[in-house]
């Protein structure tokens, strides 16, 4: 009974990974070591895990999260980061609004996961149907959920009725702000180009 509960218990916590001075990563699970692919393959499965110094014991699990992005980013046909986004996470280093810029990427990516489990849904009941209709229309949703985020940066930008479903427009740019959001709304708007043109074709 003990035992039962112990196992339980343990399987609930994540893996404890260390990593070497020869960069080499060690499972404490498993007793062996492993590769980055080996830690993305985890991920991939919903395992979790922790990544600790092995010298100094300090918590470096970010940053072996981002060398596996790296490493996908490098392989062809694995590219999932926009060079226009990249861009735009480096200028918001050190900016004043960095500290918001985690907590809208995890509600970004949250939403964006959700809609990718109706998508996956509906795609296995389209067969008989066009299954581009739901990805164009998951795609003008997801659009028009950014252009509000993104909106909100903006200090003074007006606020219109939820229910407008339109993203405001900022009076004048604010300060060094305003340029930003003006890259950004262009990088909507050719974003969305794209998505009516993809529309379009389809018809």
């Amino acid at each position: 009974m003990t035992d039962t509960a112990t196992t339980a218990t343990k399987s609930a916590e994540p893996v404890t990974i260390k990593k070497y001075a020869n960069r080499r990563l060690y499972n404490t699970g498993t007793s062996a070591y492993v590769t980055l692919e080996d830690l993305a393959a985890m991920v991939k499965t919903g395992e979790d895990f922790v990544v600790y110094d092995a010298k100094t014991g300090e918590d470096i699990t970010r940053t072996v999260l981002a060398q596996i992005i790296f490493e996908q980013e490098n392989k062809e046909g694995q590219n999932l980061l926009p060079i226009a986004f990249l861009r735009q996470l480096i200028r918001f280093y050190g900016d004043s609004m960095q500290m918001l810029v985690p907590r809208y990427l995890e509600v970004s990516i949250e939403s964006l996961t959700r809609e990718q489990e109706k998508f996956r849904n509906q795609m296995a009941q389209a067969f008989g149907g066009s299954p581009f209709g739901a990805l164009e229309e998951t795609v003008r949703r997801n659009m028009e959920m950014f252009e509000r985020a993104f909106a909100m940066f903006t200090p003074f930008a007006r606020r219109e009725s939820q229910s407008s479903g339109t993203a405001p427009e900022p009076d004048k740019p604010a300060g060094k702000s305003g340029g930003e959001i003006d890259d950004l709304k262009r990088e909507l708007d050719e974003m969305r180009r794209k998505v009516d043109k993809l529309t379009g074709g389809n018809d």
